[in-house]
């Protein structure tokens, strides 16, 4: 339900983006004898630095280009009036959230049993290749772990969120990189309409440390330490066999169910590609600051890594990740503020736009993370250079 209510706003979006456009279709230059002052549209010359000056005490001719010219003159506060624009700043955004959730019965790649190496220990092969099935590269960590002459490894295979666990919500603020490009076509009134092209860069990084408990699935490898006495934990054996108490290599086995805590974390670390499309509304409030406005529709691509690494209760890491890439619709509203550099034809700009988004999911193997863009938020600032 909630990608069919964004691709209605997104569809939405283009019928008013289309719309705005459709306005500046039919525009024609004022009829001769006109005012200016009028709210027609009026075509924007193509390169309107060329246009000829109007001179002092003459007054323009009947025709709708000389029209134009006055009108030109006449309501824009800038000198050089200008037809296209390029902005290119630094951007934060805000109100983007991730959450991240665990399910099912996900399995534990932290320890390596088949080559001896457990939780809490380690049987492996000495440098006699375990001759009489003996060896002396073995260790225990702790001391729980002896019975009498013995000793247990365990071995962590799986486990299975308890309840509603492992389901959390991070947020946070991220920098990153804003350009635009547009055009004036029409103006009507004092304002320019035209049209503007935006493109965002924005890395994200979100990460999950909320313990989490879980019911662990353990096999349990039981060796016979006699006829030695075993030193005290934690205990670490060599490779080489000569002068160091050695132990059985062969076990018997049994499986476990415990409740356990995994720690560590869960990260979300993907980088989000924007890209806006929409008519455009430019007007100078006065000579020093200038006003921009534009809506329309977006579409974003995020692409990267889901991250865990978890530390089992017995010291294990289970680390891992996965990659996907989604696609996600919405559309924008911004609003910048320009204040016009003397001498120059250039701008200092500040900016706030809005654009809500599709949730971004990515998950495998029983762990999930949704990037939340329905709220977004995004503060930039920059220089706008008008040609």
């Amino acid at each position: 339900m909630r990608k069919i209510r964004f691709r209605n706003f997104f569809a939405r979006c283009l019928i008013c983006c289309f719309a705005g456009f459709a306005l500046v279709v039919p525009a024609q230059s004022q009829a001769p004898g006109q005012n200016p002052d009028t709210n027609a549209l009026v075509a924007v010359p193509p390169d309107a630095q060329a246009r000829p000056q109007p001179q002092p005490g003459v007054q323009p001719q009947p025709s709708g280009e000389h029209w134009a010219d006055f009108f030109r003159i006449q309501k824009v506060s800038k000198d050089d009036d200008w037809t296209r624009h390029f902005r290119i700043g630094a951007m934060v955004g805000m109100n983007i959230s991730a959450n991240f959730s665990i399910k099912g019965k996900l399995g534990v790649s932290g320890n390596n049993a088949a080559n001896g190496i457990y939780d809490d220990g380690y049987v492996r092969t000495d440098d006699t290749g375990n001759a009489q099935d003996w060896t002396s590269y073995w260790g225990y960590n702790n001391q729980s772990q002896l019975n009498g002459s013995m000793l247990t490894m365990h071995s962590t295979t799986s486990y299975t969120p308890i309840g509603a666990g492992g389901n959390a919500d991070e947020s946070g603020a991220f920098p990153g990189f804003d350009m635009s490009y547009g055009g004036n076509l029409f103006y009507l009134g004092r304002a320019r309409i035209g049209w503007d092209f935006g493109f965002g860069l924005m890395p994200i990084s979100l990460t999950d440390n909320h313990p989490l408990s879980v019911t662990a699935n353990q096999t349990l490898y039981t060796f016979n330490t006699s006829p030695i006495t075993v030193p005290g934990a934690p205990y670490s054996g060599p490779f080489n066999s000569a002068g160091n108490p050695t132990i059985h290599t062969n076990y018997s086995i049994a499986y476990a169910t415990n409740n356990a805590t995994i720690n560590g974390s869960h990260t979300l670390d993907v980088m989000l590609y924007t890209v806006r499309l929409g008519p455009s509304v430019y007007w100078d409030l006065n000579e020093d600051f200038g006003l921009s406005a534009s809506f329309g529709p977006a579409i974003g691509i995020v692409s990267g890594d889901y991250k865990y690494d978890e530390i089992v209760t017995a010291g294990v890491h289970n680390r891992g990740q996965f990659g996907a890439t989604d696609v996600v619709y919405g559309g924008y509203v911004n609003t910048t503020l320009m204040y016009h550099v003397p001498g120059e034809n250039a701008d200092i700009y500040v900016g706030a736009q809005y654009m809500p988004m599709g949730d971004a999911n990515f998950s495998g193997g029983g762990r999930e993370a949704r990037l939340k863009l329905g709220g977004q938020i995004y503060i930039s600032a920059g220089i706008n250079w008008a040609f």
